[in-house]
């Protein structure tokens, strides 16, 4: 496919060697399994596809130890005031790496007649702060263009302080993170728990752990019966590098929604991201989803959404409390701890050119100006692996390209620009092939 970006090489950089994965282990079957801690979601998502909800549990050992979650002071109105308490915040680093059973939340999209045929499967990855069904505006484009036939299942990832899974994991949550946990429980399920194939068959709660016969399999071969499209916006971008670089046998292509890929000394050693004290000074309780609503959409942060994903957010993104009104499922706290670790970034800009050749890429960038799409520094990232490789800007858009309405037309290019590199890569081929 064609680039908006020319090849522009590499300039002489550090290392910051990047860590390798962890030899991980799986919980195995005999497990204390939750419920969802929402209503399942057994139903129809269009003509086409059904939906439903899974649980997973996540690889271990975590990268980090179990220490406690700092203290954070009340929401107030005073932001100048709390902003200034928050930066005190601090948490210390010390312990064994945790082995505390923890689990992820997928959503799956399954296309309700199957033809038998080898056809794709899709796997969303979401930007930090944003539940699973974030994507859904998106989805609901794709799995109604003609780029839909080749689609036979969708899995919809939440990384476990988000969502669902953050009402789950609530009380074995760490006061530190490393983002480097959530490529790990990518590949873990991916390698262990993703069914064969595609099917319309209805699957239990909790997917059951694969033979170690199929996951060795797969780690060396990949799928036998799928062909496997990441989509991964900023975090969840960064993830899917990173199980790419280490499993490369499970991934046929990519599609990179501005992932957080960032090259060392792009920020100062002291920094503090911008987000941190700004996730941690987020309200976090209304009275109720209607008031909720009403006040994002009058703040300057989620009042240029889609009306679309805002309401998906305000749905999923929310929960009912103790106090009788709603709260966020993901904390202001555990916001700014995922923020806080965004150092990894530099791990995943430094290995995207061990990304398998095999696996073709297909960047999709923000232009909008002022935002970082507009600068220089993406446009040596798209070439960090220039082989198998194109981009495409969307100058309408910020970084928060999955999100944004004004224009409305902003998302439909992004959904536009997923489904067109499908049809490009996959439709002249024979379904049997892919």
């Amino acid at each position: 496919m064609t680039s908006t970006y020319p090849f522009e090489p590499t300039p002489q950089w550090t290392t910051v060697n990047p860590r390798p994965f962890l030899p991980s282990r799986t919980h195995g079957e005999d497990l204390e399994k939750p419920p969802l801690p929402s209503p399942a979601r057994n139903e129809l998502f269009n003509d086409n596809y059904i939906i439903s909800t899974h649980l997973v549990p996540t690889a271990r050992p975590r990268l980090t130890p179990d220490i406690p979650l700092p203290v954070v002071p009340e929401f107030s109105t005073n932001a100048s005031e709390r902003r200034r308490e928050i930066l005190q915040f601090s948490g210390r680093l010390s312990g064994d790496r945790s082995e505390k059973l923890l689990w992820n939340c997928v959503n799956r999209y399954a296309k309700r007649v199957q033809d038998g045929r080898k056809g794709l499967t899709l796997f969303f990855t979401h930007a930090n702060g944003f539940p699973k069904e974030i994507w859904e505006t998106t989805l609901r484009y794709l799995l109604s263009s003609p780029s839909a036939s080749l689609i036979d299942e969708v899995w919809s990832w939440e990384a476990v302080q988000h969502g669902d899974a953050a009402l789950i994991n609530e009380i074995h949550l760490s006061g530190i993170y490393d983002w480097l946990d959530n490529a790990q429980d990518i590949a873990h399920f991916l390698l262990h728990y993703l069914p064969e194939g595609a099917s319309s068959e209805a699957l239990p709660t909790h997917l059951h752990l694969l033979p170690e016969s199929i996951s060795e399999y797969r780690k060396t071969k990949g799928f036998s019966s799928r062909s496997l499209v990441a989509v991964g916006h900023s975090f969840g971008g960064h993830s899917s590098i990173l199980a790419a670089v280490n499993f490369p046998a499970l991934f046929s292509s990519m599609v990179l929604v501005d992932p957080a890929a960032v090259q060392s000394g792009t920020y100062p050693p002291n920094f503090v991201p911008v987000r941190l004290p700004g996730a941690l000074a987020r309200r976090e309780r209304w009275s109720s989803r209607e008031e909720a609503l009403r006040l994002f959409k009058a703040s300057r942060y989620f009042g240029g959404w889609h009306p679309d994903v805002l309401r998906l957010y305000v749905t999923y993104g929310l929960c009912e409390d103790s106090r009788g009104g709603v709260k966020l499922k993901m904390s202001g706290l555990h916001e700014a701890l995922v923020n806080a670790g965004r150092m990894g970034s530099y791990e995943a800009w430094e290995l995207l050119e061990r990304v398998d050749e095999r696996i073709e890429l297909r960047w999709v960038l923000p232009g909008k100006p002022g935002e970082k799409g507009a600068n220089k520094l993406p446009r040596v990232r798209v070439w960090r692996r220039p082989a198998n490789s194109s981009n495409v800007v969307i100058h309408s858009a910020g970084h928060l390209v999955s999100r944004m309405s004004p224009p409305v037309k902003s998302l439909t290019k992004l959904s536009r620009e997923i489904a067109a590199f499908l049809e490009s890569k996959y439709r002249l081929r024979s379904r049997a092939h892919l």
